[in-house]
């Protein structure tokens, strides 16, 4: 089974309240890369029911996180941990999101990918 690096929990004794519990913990794991660019988050009403939050608490956590560049909604394919830095480190962390998607969907495992990964930029490199 996956790691799942996005763990949850509130502080009934914070003073912050618990949107923004929400809010600082999402926006620290995507900072620390331990959620990365294009990270599915859980859907609003999925993660409310987890943590036995009301649906407005977490969707008001999202609008800040969406507000603050640190997760893109997608309609109805979900939310997402947003791209950040220069253009070009975004440009490059969507390309690699396509390829490792792509590479999934083809049913290849991590090894396999990084390989071709490696193949592919020592080709391109040495050209």
């Amino acid at each position: 089974m996956p790691h799942n690096p996005l763990t949850l929990a509130i502080d009934a004794s914070a003073a912050e309240a618990p949107y923004e519990q929400i809010r600082a913990r999402i926006a620290a794991l995507a900072r620390a890369g331990e959620l990365p660019t294009g990270y599915k988050l859980p859907t609003v009403r999925g993660l409310a029911e987890e943590m036995g939050l009301a649906a407005n608490t977490v969707a008001k956590a999202y609008r800040a996180l969406e507000s603050d560049g640190v997760i893109e909604t997608h309609g109805r394919h979900g939310t997402f941990i947003a791209a950040t830095g220069p253009a070009s480190a975004r440009e490059l962390a969507e390309a690699a999101l396509t390829f490792a998607r792509r590479a999934h969907r083809l049913g290849v495992d991590q090894d396999t990918a990084l390989a071709a990964t490696a193949d592919a930029l020592r080709a391109a490199y040495e050209a």
